[in-house]
């Protein structure tokens, strides 16, 4: 089991995904999941609250659009937890931080940014051109 000092960033000085940065990614999914899953809980607490008793037609509209806006928010954390535990299954099997397409390092700075990433800057670039293409014709 690694111990990550209390302080400790990943650096480009070091090895790219040495122990110390997998651990320090692994545990930073960790905490990602564990606020995603407890703000559903919160969300799911106050869906179950009961129905909507307001009188008025304005505030049962207004109920409704939050109540909607809370689902869709949902949604996507759920999407965004199945995207964390494939993260994690990623570091679990060796692979996380690697791009999924070339096998190049996906780079810290972006890693740091966005922990789910699987491609490098330059292939996402590059399937994002794909799209815009395809989506024109």
């Amino acid at each position: 089991m690694i111990t990550l000092p209390p302080d400790y960033r990943p650096s480009d000085d070091e090895e790219f995904m040495s122990p110390l940065q997998v651990e320090y990614f692994r545990q930073k999914l960790l905490r990602w999941r564990a606020d995603l899953l407890r703000e559903a809980d919160d969300t799911l607490a106050s869906l179950s609250e009961g129905g909507i008793h307001e009188a008025d037609i304005t505030d049962r509209a207004s109920v409704e659009t939050d109540r909607a806006l809370e689902l869709r928010t949902r949604d996507r954390a759920r999407k965004l937890i199945a995207k964390i535990n494939l993260a994690l299954q990623r570091v679990e099997n060796g692979s996380y931080g690697f791009c999924e397409e070339t096998g190049d390092p996906i780079g810290l700075k972006r890693l740091e940014a966005r922990p789910i990433a699987t491609l490098s800057i330059e292939a996402q670039e590059r399937h994002e051109r794909m799209e815009r293409i395809h989506r024109d014709d």
